[in-house]
């Protein structure tokens, strides 16, 4: 393990000594005397590398350019190349040294949901979302493909799995299999809705949003694990959806209950999903089967608040509980995860969780 770890360190330190020199060549155009039409292509065939790398390559050795701290934490082997390529979409020259702590900080996949947080959707986002809708069949294959604006998507993903989990499992039937069987039961069933509205609320779509964005001000809104809304989006999907108020605390956290319940309640299952987006176990990008757990077990001394839940999925879950793993800390915070062999990982909740509009 030791020696996986010191040649981690030295491979993205090489690859971290090389990207100058690449940027180099490319503010030069260096390619061209080789023949090459561009940096990436000459990256590509030099390197052997596939296109994609060579792209990416190329983009992150020009950004680092102007991001001396992410340059050098790359070189130092402080981060990998992978999240280089994302921290220079994120960093400015202003905001270089802080990106760089954030990304030894963050996982690959966090510092992803932050940069496509930044994307904020605006209506005219919505309108052409909803001039790119389709819906094509492919006999051949016996497949259909479908494309939809977010708001439409998010319902429709919200009936499926709600169909799929109201179909009893036998406990082999992969959950793929389950969804296509849902999405059938819905097609074939009758209308269940009436004009006055009975037979609504089968299923749940939650947004979370600043109330002043509502109200035409600054901020945003964002469904859960779909990412950000137009204004325009989230009236339409209030025009189809009941409006739920959730209370937070002044940053945006819910909920306490302190040793009053052991279960969770919904809304704290749905605050934990939404903090963690999935397992929070160090690496693991698992985001279907999870559940809610307590770190500290509630009984005696273990509380059902926000602190002191997790998100697990299935696999992990009964690590933590029978191969002697251990995990402290807060939630909220921090997670520290402590295997039998003593190494120790540490775990954040979603870099974007709290109020979306807070950056």
């Amino acid at each position: 393990m030791a020696e996986a770890g010191r040649l981690e360190i030295l491979a993205a330190s090489i690859l971290g000594e090389l990207m100058p020199v690449l940027g180099e060549l490319g503010r030069r155009q260096a390619f061209r005397t080789e023949g090459a039409t561009s940096m990436s292509a000459w990256i590509t065939e030099r390197f052997g590398v596939s296109g994609a790398t060579g792209r990416m390559w190329a983009a992150v050795a020009e950004a680092l350019f102007d991001l001396p701290h992410l340059a050098e934490g790359l070189r130092e082997g402080a981060i990998s190349l992978d999240k280089a390529r994302v921290a220079v979409e994120l960093a400015t020259p202003e905001t270089d040294a802080a990106m760089l702590h954030r990304a030894q900080e963050c996982s690959v996949r966090q510092l992803s949901d932050m940069a496509r947080h930044r994307q904020r959707p605006t209506d005219e986002d919505a309108t052409a979302q909803h001039e790119a809708r389709y819906v094509r069949f492919h006999d051949d294959r016996r497949t259909i493909t479908m494309q939809l604006p977010m708001a439409q998507y998010g319902l429709a993903r919200g009936a499926i799995e709600g169909a799929a989990r109201e179909i009893p499992s036998d406990g082999f039937t992969p959950w793929d299999h389950r969804l296509a069987d849902g999405f059938l039961q819905i097609l074939l069933s009758p209308a269940s809705p009436t004009a006055d509205g009975a037979g609504a609320g089968r299923f749940l779509v939650v947004v979370h949003s600043d109330l002043a964005y509502l109200q035409g001000g600054e901020g945003s809104a964002e469904m859960e694990r779909l990412g950000l809304l137009s204004r325009e989006t989230v009236r339409r999907i209030s025009c189809d959806a009941d409006v739920i108020l959730a209370v937070d605390d002044d940053v945006g956290h819910t909920m306490f209950e302190g040793k009053r319940r052991r279960f969770p309640t919904p809304t704290q299952r749905r605050e934990v999903k939404r903090r963690d987006r999935h397992c929070r176990f160090p690496g693991c990008p698992n985001a279907l089967f999870t559940n809610v757990h307590h770190v500290v077990h509630w009984t005696p001394s273990g509380t059902t608040d926000l602190p002191n839940l997790v998100l697990l999925c299935d696999h992990h879950h009964d690590r933590v509980h029978s191969s002697g793993w251990q995990v402290t800390g807060d939630a909220n915070v921090e997670l520290t995860f402590v295997g039998p062999s003593g190494r120790s990982m540490t775990s954040r909740p979603s870099p974007i969780w709290t109020k979306p509009a807070k950056e």
